[in-house]
């Protein structure tokens, strides 16, 4: 027993050092020579640590940097005045968007809650290569249009005839070029609902596929996430990708033509502009947020388009079973017709 209660002073005493050696140090010192060097995943856990350092790390000045370190889009002054909005700032961005949002698995009906419909959804794109940002753009589309609500849902970042450079040579066949550039890379696609001051970053940050257009021979690099379907159901999932379409001459640069996020339901229909906001509405507020596993990625968009061609393949069957069906009572009616007149 003094031996235990030995061990409980001793490490009370050090615990008390501790925090007694972190307060004793100028806050001024940890604020530009130690918690300006985080990212914002450490910064996150060294503000669990104690109340003294929860208090340094709820500066709007670190969370800024980090976030428009992180994502060069956000220095833009429109997103600077929606982010001010939220609650805790740049703190409360970097809680919704990082990192990327996971598989979401939806939550009981009685713990849903009917959300106001958007009038407007905000996207901040970020486009890297090697890690270095070579694209950055800042879209707002107004989700309240008929237009917009009836058709295919679909945010379109480049303006038509729009390209944008890459420091990538343009190889026509080579399928370890096409391999390098999945590990090249990456995508950051932040949808922000202002009203509701919440975020969601919707891409897997790395490609999920890369390949050649079979009819214009492009280059597409996909990113996809899987979530919830229509009214939450775990059964019915949707695909929300985000495909970027490069051209180029052979030997010349690599030009990205195309940014665009699209969604799919588990027949390879396209989600309607309203059902998709209400989907994506949804994620952002229930969906876990969790580091991407690149390999489970990749898993999770084979086994979603294997489903997609599964359920047009046994579409197809049963069309072709009632067509066969269909002509079979036809012949059987004209049989009996000519039965009946005495042919």
């Amino acid at each position: 027993m003094a031996s235990e209660s030995h061990y409980h002073e001793t490490e009370n005493k050090n615990t008390a050092s501790s925090t007694s050696t972190i307060t004793a140090v100028h806050p001024d010192i940890i604020h530009t020579h130690i918690l300006t060097r985080l990212d914002g995943a450490t910064l996150s856990t060294a503000a669990s640590v104690s109340t003294h350092l929860r208090h340094l790390c709820s500066g709007e000045d670190i969370w800024k940097n980090i976030c428009t370190s992180t994502w060069p889009s956000l220095m833009d002054p429109t997103i600077c005045h929606v982010i001010s909005t939220f609650r805790y700032g740049h703190r409360s961005i970097f809680s919704d968007a990082y990192p990327s949002l996971h598989h979401y698995s939806p939550s009981p009906p009685n713990h849903r809650r009917s959300s106001p419909f958007p009038e407007e959804l905000i996207s901040a794109v970020d486009i890297y290569y090697k890690g270095n940002p070579i694209f950055s753009r800042v879209q707002r589309t107004e989700t309240s249009e008929n237009l917009f609500l009836t058709s295919p849902l679909c945010f379109e970042v480049l303006e038509p005839n729009e390209f944008i450079k890459t420091p990538v040579n343009f190889v026509r066949k080579d399928e370890e070029w096409m391999s390098q550039l999945q590990e090249s890379f990456t995508l950051s696609w932040i949808l922000i609902d202002p009203i509701q001051k919440r975020a969601a970053n919707v891409s897997s940050r790395r490609p999920v596929s890369v390949k050649r257009h079979w009819l214009t021979r492009d280059l597409e690099i996909v990113y996809a996430v899987v979530m919830a379907g229509e009214k939450g159901r775990s059964t019915e999932k949707v695909q929300c990708m985000v495909k970027v379409t490069c051209c180029g001459k052979v030997g010349g640069e690599l030009h990205v033509k195309e940014v665009n996020l699209v969604m799919e339901d588990m027949d390879g229909k396209q989600v309607i502009g309203k059902k998709g906001v209400m989907i994506l509405q949804r994620a952002m507020e229930n969906g876990v947020r969790k580091k991407v596993d690149e390999v489970r990625a990749m898993d999770r968009f084979v086994k979603f388009s294997r489903v997609i061609k599964e359920r047009r393949e046994m579409k197809h069957r049963r069309e072709k079973a009632r067509g066969v069906v269909s002509m079979l009572l036809a012949f059987i009616a004209l049989v009996l017709f000519c039965c009946i007149a005495g042919f």
